[in-house]
């Protein structure tokens, strides 16, 4: 591998890139012609000494991943994207189509869910469909977009999530995570330096690395309405639309959130029916 050829390039590529670029607001006084080594390592959810060795060919094996993520925070489009990874003696991966939207057949599934908070999301945690329950348990939102926005930009991100801090790590992992998708990385990372710049608490936890996909587990919220909700959830891939996951909720019968959410499922009948897209709000 041509380590020092690579770290050569991605170095020069640098120097191209202007913060503004990036969505990277720039304090007065800058003297660097284009991005700082830590705004790419920030940018591509890499620390900035594994960024340093890699510009240094100190870095001998760097993955797929990480290169991917390197090259959208480098802003390069497909031929130097390639020319990346050769250097690097690997294949880059094709780079698909990002489907925004939701398969009919897909809401038609989510609409007949009326016990049960369901809701799709791409990798940058956008919502991009949601039935009536899941509505309803988000409602003390300004808006029920992107969950990452929700959590640290929202003020009632810190109210609603019982364990606000687990819910940061979360969504930080999550994100760290989309970084190495070749395909909607750039909106990612979009999305990572809008809230790097307004939220000192993404900028902490965002530091410490952590990588981790949505499987299995419990959640706590605290609704405005109906008060506290345990909540498991299972996350399902969509195999039909890659970068896409169906999210379920359920409460164990018998609890208080059971019947809970079987109170929250009652307002939201009354607020009508069907699946919510992105943008709508009840």
């Amino acid at each position: 591998m041509t380590t020092t050829e690579l770290g050569t390039f991605l170095k020069a590529r640098r120097g191209h890139v202007q913060p503004g670029d990036v969505g990277l607001t720039v304090q007065g006084g800058r003297r660097v012609s284009g991005l700082r080594r830590e705004e790419v390592a920030m940018l591509a959810g890499v620390s900035i000494d594994y960024y340093t060795r890699l510009e240094q060919g100190r870095e001998r094996n760097p993955s797929g991943s990480v290169l991917n993520a390197v090259s959208g925070a480098l802003v390069l489009d497909d031929d130097l994207r390639a020319h990346v990874f050769r250097l690097a003696d690997l294949a880059p991966a094709p780079r698909s189509a990002v489907r925004g939207t939701v398969d009919a057949s897909l809401q038609d599934l989510l609409s007949a869910w009326s016990h049960t908070p369901a809701f799709i999301v791409d990798r940058q945690l956008d919502i991009l469909a949601r039935n009536e329950l899941a509505t309803a348990l988000y409602s003390g939102f300004a808006r029920a977009d992107n969950i990452a926005r929700m959590t640290f930009l929202d003020p009632s991100g810190r109210d609603f999530f019982s364990d606000w801090t687990r819910a940061t790590e979360t969504c930080v992992a999550n994100l760290r995570l989309a970084l190495g998708h070749a395909d909607g990385q750039d909106r990612v990372q979009a999305l990572v330096a809008e809230i790097h710049a307004a939220s000192a608490e993404f900028r902490l936890v965002w530091n410490r690395h952590d990588v981790r996909g949505k499987t299995h587990e419990a959640k706590a919220f605290r609704h405005p309405e109906v008060g506290d909700l345990l909540l498991e959830y299972t996350a399902f891939d969509v195999r039909s639309s890659p970068g896409q996951q169906l999210i379920v909720y359920h409460a164990l019968p018998g609890t208080a959130s059971a019947d809970n959410l079987l109170l929250l499922g009652s307002l939201a009948a009354t607020r009508g029916s069907g699946v919510v897209e992105p943008g709508a709000s009840r």
